[in-house]
Parts: C-alpha cells; sequence; structure tokens
C-alpha cells in the first residue's frame, strides 16, 4: 500500500489514512485513535472495526 496521510486533528485523534490501490475493496483504508481510547478501523477489504474504548467492539 502506499502511506496517504496521518495526523492529530482538533479533537485530539489521530487518524492514518492508506491507499492500497485498485485490488483492494476499499482502497482508502484508514484508522482513527480517539483521545477517549476508542478506536475505528476502516479496513481494506471493506469491513469496519470499532471498540469504544471500554469493552464494546463491533465489526
Amino acid at each position: 500500500y502506499s502511506y496517504n496521510s496521518s495526523g492529530t486533528n482538533s479533537q485530539g485523534n489521530h487518524y492514518c489514512s492508506r491507499d492500497y490501490g485498485s485490488g483492494a475493496a476499499n482502497s482508502n483504508s484508514y484508522h482513527y485513535s480517539n483521545a477517549d481510547g476508542s478506536y475505528y478501523y476502516s479496513n481494506p477489504n471493506g469491513s469496519t472495526y470499532y471498540n469504544s474504548g471500554n469493552g464494546q467492539s463491533s465489526y
């Protein structure tokens, strides 16, 4: 994959974006790591994953 961007937004949340190219179902995947301990992934296969930071997660 190629590296698109990463940084921290105004809420203090870290994000990272990657471009997996045309071969992936979701070529622009990314993840967030949030200031409250939660995190969110958008995966190159089209799935998403969210963890609230207190034991709750969803796919």
